[in-house]
Parts: C-alpha cells; sequence; structure tokens
C-alpha cells in the first residue's frame, strides 16, 4: 500500500524485495542489521500482526519504522495503546524529513486504532537525533522512569548504557 507519494520520496508498506535491499543498504554504511529480521517483519505484516512503514527515495529504500498494535514491552504492555519501534532513516536519507514522513504516517494509521501511540528510545549518545525529534513531535515521558532489560530500573541501581537502558514515551493524538 501507498500512503505518500511526494516527489522522488514513497511512503508504503513493506514489500517482499526490501527483505533483501535494508541489509545491503545498511551494510553499506557499516551498520548490520540481519536479513532475518526483515524476513519476520515481513511474515508478520503479512499476517496483519505489524505494518512496517517504508519510505523509498528514487527507488531505493530510506528508511523504515515498525507499527505494532500494541506493546509487548515496557509500560504500555497491558494496553492497546499501538507502540512505533525500530524507526531507522539511512544516514545518507537524513536530515531531509524523512524520518518525520514516516512517523507522519505511522501516527496516521496508529489514530485509526487509539488516541495514543507509545515508543521507547534508548538513552545513550547514539540516540540522541531520535530523543530529539520525539521531544519535538509531542511524545512525553510516560512517568515510570528508565527501563533496562525490559524492566523498570529502581533508583540508584547500577546498568549499563546499552541499547536495552531505556524511556518510554507517550503521545496524545
Amino acid at each position: 500500500m501507498i500512503y505518500l507519494k511526494e516527489g522522488n520520496l514513497t511512503i508504503r508498506s513493506m514489500k517482499e524485495s526490501d527483505i533483501e535491499d535494508f541489509p545491503l543498504a545498511f551494510e553499506q554504511q557499516g551498520w548490520y542489521k540481519p536479513q532475518e529480521l526483515y524476513k519476520d517483519y515481513y511474515m508478520q505484516q503479512s499476517k496483519k500482526e505489524i505494518e512496517v512503514i517504508v519510505a523509498e527515495n528514487d527507488d531505493r529504500v530510506a528508511g523504515y519504522a515498525v507499527l505494532k498494535p500494541g506493546a509487548h514491552y515496557g509500560p504500555f504492555q497491558t494496553t492497546n495503546t499501538p507502540e512505533i519501534a525500530d524507526l531507522n532513516v539511512l544516514i545518507k536519507f537524513q536530515k531531509n524529513g524523512i524520518g518525520h514522513k514516516i512517523m507522519d504516517t505511522s501516527e496516521k494509521l496508529a489514530k485509526e486504532k487509539s488516541e495514543s501511540v507509545s515508543l521507547a528510545v534508548g538513552l545513550h549518545s547514539g540516540y540522541g537525533s531520535a530523543q530529539r525529534i520525539y521531544i519535538k513531535r509531542g511524545y512525553i515521558p510516560d512517568g515510570s522512569g528508565v527501563w533496562y532489560k525490559g524492566k523498570p530500573l529502581a533508583q540508584y541501581a547500577d546498568c549499563n548504557n546499552s541499547d536495552e537502558l531505556t524511556l518510554y514515551l507517550l503521545k496524545k493524538l
């Protein structure tokens, strides 16, 4: 399904060729993203368990996000609040508004099912751009504090500043 066509940019659902295209594109910028990840996403999308929103620029994959009907982890797992996960824009396509277009589409789809949408963001500097984008878009911390390895991190507890150290955010749609 095509959600948006604007000049050279297309926002669409994942298609089967993305299973090969994304790992190759990420490898070219030095990131490892296994093909199995995209096979799994495609399979889940075909079963209507998730929606994978893909940005394409000049017929080349540029980025994506996964929209889940509900959170599997974190403070929203017992609610029906949709969750945006795994937002990625290839470095060569960043700072062109592509991440915002993916988020716009994800939020529009989430609004069809809920008044809110959630997401988790990592806390180390590698997530700095994502942290800023989410705050600018109106996402606010849910108040449950920092989570580590899928559980709320106790006050003064030790942790590793890895991808598993996250903050959950919520946006009213």
